[in-house]
């Protein structure tokens, strides 16, 4: 029997006593493409540091690969916003690259097995031969790239994306859709964005965040339900896997 890649049990979180999360229960199978979405200050930023391990919730458990995040962090890779680098710094594709292999490397010293599996990420997002180029030199979507290599360099097993569409055109946006379909293939990838266009199309499950976490299995979401999640009509997110005959349903996950 397969554990599950991430399993939270009645999970609360607060600052002071304000509460941003209440009593979520939420499990992802391996294999899973899964897009979080949710109105600003709804939690989705919250939940994405619970489950990094960053943060450590006021009540209930968390578990990644059936232990705590904290305990498996080297399974985890994490793709955040390109937009929160200083372009101005001097460092090359290879260097953003090799960061994730920071646990290993020290100062700057870095195995030759550091640099081998640096260069194999590139690889596998598409950049051979780009790694002595200059970071802040390339476009928006050859950035993303990179920054996906940094989170594959330690032999990530399961990826977290912080608004993946973010600063790209609509040509890197489809290339992108395409390398998350192909890195679906070996990994469990979370991603959490305002994009519903971008979750309907390409993930296997929507979980939707207003302090407490619902999942839509559903191939259109409008009425109360939206407006108690958005407070206005957001486009429609399809999961036919997921639709009963009976048609829409929501549940407390």
């Amino acid at each position: 029997m397969k554990i599950p890649v991430i399993e939270l049990n009645e999970v609360s979180f607060a600052f002071d006593t304000d509460f941003i999360l209440e009593e979520v229960n939420l499990q992802i199978e391996p294999g899973e493409m899964v897009g979080i979405v949710g109105p600003n200050g709804g939690g989705k930023t919250t939940l994405l540091r619970l489950m990094l391990g960053l943060i450590k919730p006021n009540r209930g458990s968390i578990k990644v690969f059936g232990k705590p995040p904290a305990e498996i962090s080297h399974r985890i890779g994490y793709v955040p916003q390109h937009k929160q680098f200083d372009f101005q710094f001097p460092v090359s594709v290879l260097d953003v690259v090799l960061m994730g292999r920071a646990t290993s490397g020290f100062g700057g010293r870095y195995t030759r097995q550091d640099k081998v599996s640096a260069l194999e990420s590139l690889a596998n997002v598409g950049l051979t031969d780009m790694e002595k180029q200059s970071f802040a030199e390339l476009s928006g979507g050859q950035r993303q790239r990179v920054l996906i290599a940094r989170a594959l360099a330690p032999s990530a097993e399961l990826l977290f994306f912080d608004e993946p569409t973010a600063n790209v055109d609509s040509f890197a946006e489809k290339q992108l859709y395409e390398l998350l379909r192909k890195l679906n293939e070996k990994l469990t990838i979370l991603i959490v964005s305002h994009d519903v266009g971008f979750v309907s199309k390409y993930v296997n499950s929507v979980v939707c965040v207003n302090r407490s976490v619902v999942i839509h299995p559903t191939s259109e979401l409008d009425g109360n339900a939206i407006q108690a999640m958005y407070g206005q009509e957001i486009a429609m997110v399809r999961h036919d896997h997921r639709c009963s005959e009976k048609g829409h349903t929501c549940r407390n996950l």
